[in-house]
């Protein structure tokens, strides 16, 4: 045999061991692996190891500790920093990854029935009316150019900030015959109308034709707890208005314990419900700042307990949800938290904020029995997986009431005004 010969059966046999490596599992998860890993210090990151591919830091520091044997490639996260792993195939770099190392991070999860009170920046319109007047009917609110979901915010250059700082100028100019100089907030763009109120000709009052609110109430879940900053999450998604179905600007708002007094089971094509009743006390417990597509964010004034999981929890981060078993914190009985099984079906390791991370079925024999599934009060309730703190239920399927939607918990902690990577950019800087 020649010399050349053996070198081409040598290439043959190392070309179709590479694309057998290729084709195996270990492989192509290591090909999966993101091209950046972030991780808590003390966290660590596990891999199959593939024959004839091994891993290497680019540098010797304190932060990452990489340990390979013939099974498997583990990075222990020991302190806060920044490195880089390289994967090789037989000497040849085949992907790099980028390590980042956060500081230690918790957060206490809730599950606790909340009742929610929301004020608005204004006043909110959510319908139009007739007038009854001696000339026949009309709607001064309609003639200006106020629609539905429209927020007043000033008249003749005074704030408004509740319903009644509306009824003395409408009083006011009616008898004086002046329109009112209104502005109005539509969907963030400001502009200003002229109205002039009507007389009714029964009751002698003028009116705007228009009506009007300027507060909105109702229940969920609290998600979680940051004991340094005292600031908390819940709900998971946003609070729209009942008439308008649009977002409510939040001026001010206050939360509250709450209590179930019964639950409204689920069914296909019909969502259920937790119904509520605020605690009779009444005690403010936090304010709102925020109704975001994430949920309600503020600060508590005092600590919660939910009787299970009171000590602060790590988070796991989008890309470190696994698919498979997890728990939900929620109450479905008068102010009781219990943790209830679910199935994590599918997640997304999002480099962006979106609120659909998760599906999540109900797998709770227990829960089923008693709500159907996910059931409308219960968006917010934490979900736990593997000890961590990991997100929130957010929306049911109207089609599948076992099933819905979840979002990642790092998301709504950024929502919340909470920055895991603060301490990592001061580094940076």
């Amino acid at each position: 045999m020649t010399i050349e010969a053996l070198r081409k059966i040598i290439g043959g046999i190392l070309l179709v061991s590479l694309i057998a490596i290729g084709f195996s599992k270990p492989f192509k998860e290591y090909i999966e692996i993101p091209t950046s890993i972030t991780l808590f210090e003390g966290q660590q990151f596990n891999l199959a190891k593939v024959e004839m591919v091994t891993a290497k830091m680019s540098s010797d520091n304190s932060s990452i500790a990489l340990k390979q044997d013939n099974d498997s490639v583990s990075l222990n996260a020991k302190k806060r920093g920044e490195n880089e792993m390289f994967l090789e195939l037989a000497g040849f770099p085949i992907k790099k990854v980028d390590v980042n190392v956060l500081k230690d991070f918790k957060v206490i999860p809730g599950g606790q029935s909340i009742g929610v009170k929301l004020n608005t920046i204004g006043v909110l319109v959510v319908g139009h009316h007739q007038i009854n007047t001696i000339n026949g009917k009309s709607s001064p609110g309609e003639i200006a150019g106020i629609k539905i979901g429209d927020i007043i915010t000033e008249i003749n250059g005074k704030k408004i900030e509740k319903m009644s700082d509306v009824a003395p100028f409408v009083q006011e100019a009616g008898k004086a015959g002046n329109p009112l100089n209104i502005v109005v907030n539509r969907e963030n763009n400001y502009f200003t109308t002229k109205l002039t109120p009507l007389r009714e000709k029964t009751e002698g009052s003028y009116k705007l034709g228009l009506y009007i609110r300027d507060s909105a109430a109702g229940i969920g879940t609290m998600t979680f707890y940051h004991p340094e900053s005292r600031k908390y999450g819940a709900l998971g998604h946003v609070i729209s208005d009942m008439d308008t179905k649009k977002p409510i600007v939040v001026e001010d708002g206050q939360i509250v314990r709450s209590t179930v007094t019964s639950i409204e089971k689920g069914s296909n094509g019909n969502p259920g419900e937790k119904l509520a009743r605020f605690s009779e006390d009444k005690e403010v417990i936090g304010n709102i700042v925020r109704n975001s597509p994430f949920g309600i964010f503020g600060e508590l004034n005092q600590n919660l307990k939910n009787g299970i999981l009171d000590k602060p929890m790590p988070i796991a981060l989008s890309h470190q949800v696994k698919e498979g078993p997890a728990q939900i914190l929620t109450v479905v009985d008068d102010d009781k938290v219990n943790l209830f099984d679910i199935e994590i079906v599918s997640t997304i390791p999002q480099k962006f904020p979106a609120t659909k991370g998760m599906v999540i079925k109900v797998t709770d024999p227990k829960l089923l029995a008693k709500t159907g599934g996910i059931v409308q009060g219960m968006s917010g309730s934490p979900i736990i997986q593997n000890d961590k703190v990991i997100g929130a239920v957010t929306h049911v399927f109207v089609n599948d009431p076992t099933s819905g939607y979840g979002v990642h918990i790092e998301w709504m902690l950024n929502e919340a005004g909470i920055d895991i990577y603060e301490k990592q950019r001061e580094k940076a800087s």
